[in-house]
């Protein structure tokens, strides 16, 4: 029973007390010798087996599958375990371990499938590309003369209103198809600044073509 002024159960001097299973990987990966090993190679089993399901989930981002695709699973499980041999001293225990290590190999499976997809040839897109575009801000593609025109509305606004950065993240997004996780890494920036970035963009672009008449104010959501 917890008495007045004493820590909450599972606290202790206002630090959270681990579990025991947290406690075990902390104090094997700390040490050395054949703990150690043991410790290593449990870690890398567990985390290779989140690394394929995660490269299998975004899969459809690459032009990889099989062996080449495990492979890549492989190296992210591997590098997570050196990154979180190496800073194992830094864990505070404010989460179980397993929870603090998903998210070492996440962020290398995100990182590798970013360097990835840049290795691989792109195809730019052109005009008739451009005219598959407005479907995407409430028009009708089944009107094709108004969606050719829109198209040629939308690749002006994009020029005209949005900034170089909201164009490079556009363009690279929306007309190149990059996924956001490539793109995260040729930048050397985060998702959620992506993510904002292109939020900005596409409010511009819509506000830009109710303006002219393109698209209506209260766009009718499709069921």
């Amino acid at each position: 029973m917890t008495t007045v002024g004493s820590p909450p159960e599972g606290v202790a001097d206002g630090r959270p007390v681990p579990d025991a299973e947290t406690e075990d990987w902390v104090r094997a990966l700390s040490t050395d010798g054949a703990e150690w090993e043991q410790a290593a190679t449990r870690l890398h089993e567990m985390l290779l087996r989140v690394a394929r399901a995660e490269t299998r989930r975004r899969s459809g981002q690459l032009r990889i599958s099989g062996p080449e695709l495990d492979d890549l699973a492989h190296q992210a499980a591997a590098d997570a375990v050196v990154a979180i041999v190496a800073k194992i001293g830094e864990f505070r225990g404010e989460s179980r371990f397993t929870t603090w290590a998903y998210k070492f190999v996440i962020f290398e499976v995100s990182g590798k499938i970013g360097r990835h997809f840049w290795r691989q040839p792109q195809v730019p897109m052109d005009a008739a590309d451009w005219e598959r575009l407005p479907d995407r801000f409430d028009g009708d593609p089944a009107r094709e003369s108004e969606s050719r025109d829109l198209a040629r509305a939308l690749r002006k606004a994009v020029e005209e209103e949005l900034t170089e950065h909201q164009r490079r993240i556009f363009t690279a997004l929306v007309l190149d198809a990059v996924p956001l996780d490539a793109l995260a890494a040729k930048l050397g920036s985060s998702r959620n600044a992506i993510y904002k970035t292109m939020f900005d963009a596409r409010r511009k672009l819509r506000d830009r073509l109710v303006t002219d008449g393109y698209l209506p104010e209260n766009p009718v959501r499709r069921s």
